[in-house]
């Protein structure tokens, strides 16, 4: 790497999608963009369809958005495109500026506790991976392949969702089953949405003004998919998903907790075979199951106008938030701050106000004032005289995985 290489290009890689983003990490510069400035953000969607879309904005020119649309057959060419965008406006992928591209890669299993360069060992053990991750791993080796056969000469960087919750005691990690059966088949928890964990759980501590070291954080990662942590001392120690992103949380789309013997009920009572099940918990409860909706907004809207069934639906997405900031609180021993991130967290107000409400015995608390306030930083929404800190933490986990990226390759 070169000492302008300061640039990565993050790469987060879906089924039919590939979305982006170019960052400058250079933090020496005199007169150069702050580390962590984009450069350029970007989405392909609907891959190998006749309606793909890809959306580009040059944010280091201040250009206006460019949207095209026609066949992308695969993510070969939708990564050339994405190339052939960023030559357009002097970032393309052949300059000495580009450091490293950064990949998210959603399942790491116990190898991968950090940020890795890719070579082919690496790749083949993500390829091993995908029983345990057949919805995303594929999708992440996909945009690897394809990214290192346009620059096979740059430094490849995967950033793992599972990472941050390897450092998980075995305790937390293990299901109640039978050991053997669990380690032949890699059968044990191992959490989601790490990289967001990680960096809301740091800069919740820099909000209180402390090193992460010190501070104990439930972060609460509120989306349509959707997680809890319990991070001591900058390390999680407890985590809502599981062996898949489905344990937990109510979601959107997903059911969060249920009695595993529900499975075997639907397939002997209903007739439902193991695909049906997968696609009724993952994409037809949460949510969407409960009322017929999994967007926050028009959920809220909907019991201000007396819908019973909203209603119903917001009152257990709040039930198991509660269950799972009591079962952390108890895990941590001491909570220093309850921190709400991601699109739910970071915009739904009755959300807060509704999971900490009643909470007030645990040193938890909401000023309705600070708690109404919409803005994109970092902020507290507890009234002064609370125990424990309940804050608003944008997630950022494309500056993360370019923080990582940078960090492995420059070291």
């Amino acid at each position: 790497m070169t000492a302008t290489a300061t640039r990565v290009l993050v790469l987060n890689s879906g089924s039919s999608s590939v979305k982006y983003q170019l960052l400058d990490m250079n933090p020496d510069s005199a007169g150069g963009p702050a580390a962590g400035t984009r450069l350029a953000v970007g989405l392909v969607e609907r891959i190998g369809e006749d309606t793909s879309r890809l959306a580009h904005t040059p944010l280091a020119t201040g250009g206006d958005k460019r949207e095209t649309e026609g066949p992308i057959a695969d993510h070969e060419a939708a990564l050339k495109a994405v190339a052939a965008e960023l030559s357009a406006d002097g970032l393309g992928l052949d300059s000495p500026q580009l450091a490293a591209i950064g990949h998210r890669v959603v399942h790491g299993g116990l190898k991968f506790t950090a940020p890795t360069v890719i070579d082919d060992a690496v790749l083949a053990e993500i390829e091993r991976l995908v029983p345990v991750a057949p919805l995303h791993n594929p999708a992440n080796i996909t945009g690897i392949r394809t990214a290192r056969a346009l620059r096979p000469d740059l430094p490849q960087v995967a950033v793992f969702d599972t990472a941050f919750h390897t450092t998980m005691p075995e305790y937390a990690a293990r299901y109640a089953i039978d050991v053997a059966t669990a380690d032949a088949h890699r059968i044990r928890r191992y959490g989601f949405h790490g990289t967001s964990h990680a960096y809301v759980s740091r800069k919740t501590a820099e909000l209180l003004g402390k090193d992460p070291s010190e501070v104990n954080v439930i972060v609460l990662h509120l989306g349509n998919g959707a997680s809890a942590s319990a991070v001591a001392g900058g390390r999680c120690v407890d985590t809502s998903m599981g062996l898949t992103p489905l344990e937990g949380l109510v979601m959107g789309t997903r059911s969060g907790d249920i009695d595993p013997a529900v499975t075997f009920h639907l397939k002997r009572v209903a007739g439902m075979s193991e695909d049906d099940v997968d696609v009724l918990l993952n994409k037809k409860s949460g949510l969407v199951g409960l009322c017929g909706d999994n967007d926050m907004r028009e959920i809220r809207r909907r019991i201000d106008e007396g819908d019973e069934r909203a209603e119903l639906a917001f009152d257990i997405y709040i039930h198991r938030l509660k269950k799972y900031i009591g079962a952390y609180t108890a895990v941590l021993g001491r909570v220093d701050a309850v921190a709400f991130t991601a699109g739910v967290g970071e915009n739904a107000a009755p959300v807060r106000a509704a999971a900490l409400a009643g909470l007030e015995e645990m040193g938890l608390a909401v000023d309705a004032d600070l708690n109404a306030v919409r803005s994109g930083e970092p902020r507290l929404i507890s009234p002064e005289y609370a125990r424990v800190a309940a804050a608003v933490v944008p997630t950022d986990e494309e500056l993360e995985i370019a923080q990582q990226t940078y960090a492995l390759v420059s070291a």
